[in-house]
């Protein structure tokens, strides 16, 4: 599978530029699956459902199913969150599966960057262009506007052969 990351510091833009990148991509005909890394607790269950129930009840998988969807949550309980690897492996194949976050990962990434995050720029050797709201002094890789998402996605599927 063809992977690409988005990576950057809170507040940076890289949710929307993932959901930019998601409609521009797959409105080519092109199948995008996303992968998003979440550094605190979440909850997709609701409070009082069967399904949360079942799940605080002690269950290691709750499969939700309807017509329109379906949703599996699995429980670490006490084990170790599991590697992005091992997460890649349990979506069905397609095209180009986009990831936010996992920065420290060895796949390739556009880094989102906003100077009013006051945050440093990431660019390690596996952010293989800047996405920036201002305009950088870096010349060893692309740096395209935030905004930019034909530009953007054009990038990213050159870089995986799409």
């Amino acid at each position: 599978m063809r992977i690409y990351g988005v990576v950057g510091w809170k507040n940076t833009g890289k949710t929307g530029l993932m959901e930019r990148l998601v409609t521009d991509i797959t409105g080519r005909g092109i199948t995008v699956s996303t992968l998003k890394h979440a550094h605190h607790h979440f909850d997709v269950d609701q409070p009082g459902k069967d399904s949360y129930r079942h799940r605080t009840a002690g269950a290691q998988e709750v499969l939700l199913a309807s017509s329109k969807r379906w949703a599996l949550m699995h429980e670490l309980r006490d084990q170790d969150e599991p590697p992005l690897a091992e997460l890649l492996q349990k979506l069905a194949p397609v095209d180009l599966i986009l990831v936010e976050g996992y920065k420290r990962d060895a796949h390739p990434k556009v880094e989102a960057y906003r100077a009013a995050a006051g945050k440093p720029l990431i660019a390690d050797d596996t952010v293989k262009a800047i996405a920036s709201d201002t305009g950088l002094d870096i010349t060893d890789r692309p740096v395209f506007d935030l905004n930019d998402t034909k530009a953007i996605a054009d990038f990213i599927l050159a870089e995986v052969g799409l």
